[in-house]
């Protein structure tokens, strides 16, 4: 009893010295409660529900997806929980306060029953004491989970820091990647514009060359055209000269012609004259059908014939013999003229024919001594109108040249205000482009700061919001 009383004393005097350090409800019900086997069965039951959800947490790792996404209020929510939670004493010397309980328990009861109650009161005793070991055995095991909790807390704040620490540098990553990218996307854009400007220059060129060739096509027709029109000019022009010498040519034959004639038309008259004269003076000529030299009319009586001196010299060039030979020479010689000149006529005639292929009819009229200086004045009067025709068509030809000439001067002049019209047109249309391709890329560029500053205005926003959450996840924490 003595023993007992002084473990009692003992016991009651450290449980008064370590009680003033203990915070936990449960210690505190201790201290208030008598031990009993439902306070016992609590206590062991809090106790494990304690350590399950400890190792609960201990082994309750953090996804990968969620991560990123913890903040402060975890941090905060975790210490909130561990302080309120484990606000426990944390050494063995706390401890002997629930026995100081159970044993002023049982010696208050073994006051009141008396000493007769000394066994049971021994057996309560070791019954307390293996329920302390029991409880210090709790006590150690929630002391390994409040380690082990505190070192994954630990570890999970390591992971978060890192996890941090990853997604600055992925942000600072994105940020120079979006920079990368929007500096891309502007050499892209640039290449695009002269890729569009080379292609405007090609199809500038294209059409140029295409204008050039087409230019080239209508110059080599026009001047084909010109080829052929100077080749029926130089055509015309030999034509005419050949004409013109054939005129000459056959001028100077009709002039021949002309002079035999007048030779012929003199000897006629001369004969004629001197057959007059042998008339008047009694000689009478013979014709070929009298071969006699008999004549019908009544010959002169005179047997003295006198010529003149011109006919004694024609009737000497008629050679030797009477004067009746003499004198048929002298028409035979007529005939044979006569004959040459309508043969040259018809030479005359064909060559007429052959040369200016004029398709009429000569009446015998016209071929006729009389007609001939009329028909040959006729064919000088249509040689001269020939010429005069091929002048007026060559000057008519000139004219239509010259025409052409300031025709195609026009035109060239008119091709040139085309094309100078064109080329400023051109220049208006490629200083439009520049401006336009200028105003594209300060839309872009505009775009792109738009769109930055969108995902700056989002990024803000987040954080306002985060920190909105902090702020009332503190003030409900206050």
């Amino acid at each position: 009893m003595v023993v007992l009383f002084s473990l009692q004393s003992g016991v009651s005097s450290s449980s008064s010295l370590k009680s003033s350090h203990s915070t936990s409800s449960v210690y505190n019900d201790l201290h208030k409660k008598p031990v009993g086997s439902s306070s016992k069965k609590d206590l062991l039951t809090g106790l494990y529900h304690d350590q399950r959800n400890y190792t609960s947490l201990k082994n309750s790792k953090p996804s990968p997806s969620t991560v990123s996404t913890y903040t402060p209020r975890l941090d905060e929510k975790c210490d909130k929980q561990f302080t309120d939670t484990y606000s426990r004493p944390s050494s063995r010397c706390t401890t002997p306060a629930l026995s100081a309980a159970a044993l002023a328990s049982l010696g208050g009861s073994s006051s009141r029953r008396g000493s007769g109650d000394a066994g049971s009161i021994i057996m309560d005793a070791e019954a307390s004491i293996s329920e302390l070991k029991d409880i210090y055995d709790l006590k150690d095991q929630i002391q390994d989970v409040e380690g082990r909790y505190m070192q994954g807390l630990k570890e999970l704040k390591d992971s978060l820091s890192e996890v941090e620490e990853k997604y600055k540098k992925a942000m600072v990553s994105n940020a120079q990647l979006d920079n990368e990218k929007a500096n891309l996307i502007y050499q892209v854009d640039t290449l695009k514009d002269v890729i569009e400007e080379m292609e405007e220059q090609m199809s500038e060129l294209h059409r140029e060359t295409e204008e050039k060739s087409k230019e080239l096509e209508r110059q080599k027709h026009t001047c084909s055209v010109q080829q052929h029109k100077l080749e029926d000019m130089k055509e015309g022009i030999r034509q005419r000269d050949e004409l013109i010498e054939a005129l000459e040519r056959q001028k100077e034959y009709f002039d021949c012609i002309r002079n035999e004639r007048d030779e012929l038309r003199d000897e006629l008259a001369d004969l004629k004259g001197k057959s007059r004269m042998g008339e008047k003076h009694g000689l009478v000529i013979i014709p070929e059908d009298m071969p006699n030299g008999d004549v019908s009319h009544e010959s002169p009586t005179s047997g003295i014939t006198v010529v003149t001196q011109e006919a004694a010299q024609v009737l000497e060039s008629a050679g030797d013999g009477p004067l009746d030979v003499r004198l048929r020479k002298l028409v035979d010689e007529k005939d044979e003229l006569l004959s040459q000149i309508r043969k040259l006529k018809m030479q005359l005639e064909e060559e007429r024919q052959k040369h200016l292929k004029i398709d009429s009819v000569y009446t015998e009229g016209e071929r006729m001594e009389n007609g001939t200086d009329l028909h040959f004045i006729e064919m000088q009067r249509d040689a001269n109108r020939q010429i005069s025709e091929y002048k007026f068509k060559l000057s008519k030809a000139e004219q239509e040249m010259a025409t052409m000439e300031q025709n195609v001067n026009r035109l060239e002049g008119q091709v040139s205000r085309y094309k100078s019209s064109a080329d400023n047109a051109e220049k208006i249309e490629d200083e439009l482009k520049a401006e336009k391709r200028k105003l594209q890329r300060e839309l872009r560029t505009a775009l792109d700061k738009t769109e930055e500053m969108e995902m700056t205005n989002n990024h803000l926003i987040k954080r306002l919001e985060k920190m909105k959450a902090n702020r009332n996840a503190l003030l409900s924490q206050q």
